[in-house]
């Protein structure tokens, strides 16, 4: 029926006059329920609920010094380390990533990326994935050159998630309505083209109490995004806080706390309370917010925390030598009630990589069992 209609509709635009090849493109467009798409797909997960997802536009937003290259620090690291603070990737394989960064100096981004990016990779030491990341500053570059100087990255690098910071230099004139929504309209055609998810971090106006994205473009991406995120430093207590505004599709209603410790790294806290500097969060917390038990849990006064690799695989292997792969997968994520089978292979390449555990194969199964202390 739905095709027979279509047929009719075709063949009246046809006698009206309107160009063939007007009617074949919207054929290509037309959806319809049995119409094959591909599924969407989610780069990361915030507190377990997916987001930032391929072919879209992502927007991040705050007053100056808010916190926004701390989150995109976080998410970048994400990319590679799996999971950094309430951020986790969602795919077994890491994310290929692309930062073009149009407001610091050569010399900060490059701060960034060897003094918060890798430590938060790979602990500060040998093992960082440089290959994974494809990182430029192109602030000295006019605003006419960095729109192709952004094509042209994305066709060279082919990434995953792309890190634009920010989306406003991309214009002369912030309030120039139409050169806005051709910017968006092109970062939203390339985003899909290239199956990447693009984040256009952008500053809020500047009035205290105004807290819409700036001008024009700032408009536009508040109607084309799939979510917006929202930056806020606390005073005075020197917390940030990260929080979704909008969202298209899935609602993340936990709010994002960190602080910065000694070394410049971010750790995530719990919401300041009156009287209090700040609230460190909880194994139950985390347990809450990743879907491991709490028992498995290490939780540092600074707030940060980690997995507790040695015990959680030593309950695994419980009376047992060793167990082939599949049976020690199947103990470990009933010991924890996981079951997300990516989050189990991302424990285990850590408890590997850790000395944790140790490996030998014999035919086409791996046996594993636990190194001595």
């Amino acid at each position: 029926m739905i095709e027979s209609s279509g047929k009719l509709i075709t063949e009246e635009l046809v006698k009206a006059g309107t160009d063939p090849e007007l009617i074949e493109r919207l054929k290509k467009d037309r959806i319809t329920i049995d119409k094959e798409l591909p599924p969407m797909e989610f780069l990361l997960k915030l507190f377990d609920v997916p987001c930032c997802p391929r072919g879209e536009l992502v927007a991040f937003t705050g007053k100056a010094k808010s916190g926004k290259t701390f989150v995109m620090s976080m998410m970048m690291a994400a990319a590679s380390a799996a999971e950094v603070l309430a951020f986790r990737r969602t795919t077994f394989e890491p994310l290929q990533v692309l930062w073009i960064d149009t407001e610091q100096s050569d010399q900060s981004t490059q701060d960034i990326l060897r003094n918060r990016l890798v430590p938060m990779v790979c602990g500060g030491g040998d093992g960082f994935p440089e290959s994974m990341y494809d990182i430029f500053n192109v602030r000295t570059e006019s605003w006419t050159e960095r729109m192709p100087l952004l094509m042209a990255a994305i066709d060279l690098c082919h990434p995953d998630l792309v890190i634009l910071d920010g989306v406003r230099d991309l214009v002369d004139d912030i309030n120039n309505g139409q050169l806005a929504h051709e910017v968006t309209e092109r970062l939203m055609k390339v985003a899909q083209q290239a199956r990447c998810c693009i984040v256009c971090v952008i500053h809020q106006n500047k009035a205290a109490e105004d807290r819409t994205l700036r001008g024009s473009i700032g408009t536009e991406l508040t109607n084309k995004a799939f979510e917006v995120y929202e930056c806020e430093k606390l005073m005075p207590s020197r917390t940030f806080v990260m929080t979704q505004k909008l969202t298209r599709k899935y609602d993340i209603v936990d709010s994002l706390y960190f602080t910065v410790d000694d070394r410049g790294l971010p750790r995530q806290v719990g919401a300041p309370q009156a009287g209090l500097e700040m609230t460190v969060i909880t194994a139950d917390g985390i347990a809450r917010q990743t879907g491991l038990k709490a028992k498995y849990l290490i939780v540092h006064e600074d707030g940060s925390w980690e997995v507790d690799y040695r015990l959680l695989f030593r309950d695994a292997l419980t009376n047992q030598g060793e167990l082939c792969g599949g049976e020690l997968r199947d103990r470990v994520m009933g010991l924890c009630g996981m079951k997300n089978r990516f989050q189990y292979g991302e424990l285990l390449e850590k408890a590997k990589a850790g000395g944790i555990l140790c490996m030998r194969k014999a035919g086409k199964k791996h046996y594993y069992w636990l190194a001595p202390d």
